[in-house]
């Protein structure tokens, strides 16, 4: 991006968008759009030197990483779900107060064994034994599933990345159990499905972020402060 204009990243869709808005409209940032509110690129009014892009939610982090974004609106899951050389690249400016979710490990109610990670291992081991093969975990964030599981001694397992719906693949049977994001827990009931007593793997909401490859940018600092105020 140009070396004078500011760059900055907001979710393109739901509700992260709406309160990101809000909290650009309440510090006096008004958002505008040349051709329409569909638009994806919009700009400040009374501010030349700011633009506004509007992406997936991991692109945000991505942009930021390599230097296309200088300050950005997304999840704290998604932050920690990423690579290294991603990680390494943003800074966490501040943590929002919206965007609440838990990402969670969960399974269907028919486990009547399964209650903890403990019980996991355990379960893992019968099903390959039985099976011949791993059970399998539907989720969006292999890397942070992972992780929990390992620290707490469970490996017998295969990563199925969810496309989509990660609540269906259990019914669909395309995976035991899933990690999946969760606000109120809902849909999880509803699709037949319970978190493990020790489920609970990472707190997020919605955070701002910058571009370490952007601290020195003229003006930056100053608009991050300007967020940053309460």
């Amino acid at each position: 991006m140009s070396k004078e204009i500011i760059s900055i990243g907001l979710v393109a869709k739901g509700r992260l968008k709406e309160q990101s808005e809000k909290i650009l409209a309440k510090k006096k940032l008004k958002i505008f759009f040349d051709q329409g509110e569909r638009e994806l690129i919009g700009r400040v009014k009374g501010r030349p030197d700011i633009s506004i892009l509007f992406l997936h939610a991991r692109e945000v982090l991505e942009q930021l990483a390599i230097g296309n974004l200088d300050i950005g609106i997304s999840g704290l899951d998604l932050l920690k779900e990423s690579e290294i050389n991603i990680q390494k690249n943003i800074k966490l400016e501040k943590k929002l107060n919206f965007g609440y979710a838990t990402l969670i490990l969960a399974c269907r109610n028919e486990f009547i064994d399964l209650f903890t990670t403990l019980d996991l291992d355990e379960v893992a081991d019968e099903y390959k034994k039985k099976n011949k093969s791993l059970l399998k975990i539907g989720t969006k964030y292999p890397n942070l599933t992972r992780e929990f599981l390992y620290s707490r001694g469970v490996t017998n397992f295969t990563i199925t990345k969810s496309l989509g719906s990660t609540e269906l693949m259990c019914a669909m049977n395309t995976a035991q159990l899933i990690c999946d994001i969760t606000s109120t827990g809902t849909t999880l009931k509803q699709n037949n499905l319970r978190i493990l007593n020790d489920g609970e793997m990472l707190k997020s909401q919605a955070c701002l972020f910058s571009s370490k490859k952007s601290k020195n940018k003229k003006g930056l600092q100053s608009l991050i402060k300007l967020f940053s105020k309460e």
